[in-house]
């Protein structure tokens, strides 16, 4: 069975994105990036929504992008990996391993978790929060850059969600990987 993760790049103060969509504040370093790399090397799929979809399938129809030895290094694991996109107004998909659901249905989701050797990773704030409200999300994985960005689009729900650290690491950029096991709430 594999895990369900969550990861993001987000601002010391839970921001994905700036108000404006900004989010080249969070670019990290090739320490960090060899990091990412190192996590993400054994993920089997990949869960997107639309918008977090058409951002990273660059990696895949851009080969300018992978300009440094771990940019070509995540291209490669990113174009190895499944893709399943979430999307009711997009109508096809430009990458290669990928397919497109219309409706993004937890019991499936769990059926893909226990069907699978590898782990999972759900990437995207609003699909994640799908995912977080159903209990599917095993861990959470946050790379925090050194800004605030005092608004924008928040990377957790608003909501409860009790974490055991699992995992922590810091960056001669400033950025700090801070990995998290979620913790499920009691039954009564």
């Amino acid at each position: 069975m594999g895990k369900l993760i969550f990861f993001m790049i987000v601002s010391a103060d839970g921001y994905v994105a700036d108000d404006q969509g900004d989010f080249q504040w969070g670019v990290p370093n090739e320490e960090a990036l060899q990091m990412i790399n190192d996590q993400t090397r054994d993920i089997g799929t990949y869960l997107y929504g639309r918008r977090i979809y058409e951002l990273m399938s660059v990696w895949e129809t851009d080969p300018s992008l992978a300009a440094s030895a771990g940019d070509k290094e995540f291209a490669r694991i990113w174009t190895a990996a499944e893709k399943v996109v979430y999307s009711t107004t997009l109508n096809e998909v430009s990458t290669s391993r990928t397919r497109l659901e219309r409706e993004f249905i937890p019991e499936e989701v769990q059926r893909l978790k226990d069907s699978s050797s590898a782990d999972l990773t759900i990437e995207g704030p609003t699909l994640a929060g799908h995912a977080i409200r159903h209990s599917l999300v095993d861990e959470v994985h946050m790379m925090v850059s050194p800004v605030v960005l005092g608004g924008g689009l928040r990377m957790l729900p608003e909501l409860r969600l009790d974490l055991e650290l699992l995992d922590e690491r810091r960056f001669s950029n400033g950025m700090v990987y801070l990995q998290y096991r979620v913790e499920l709430p009691t039954q009564s």
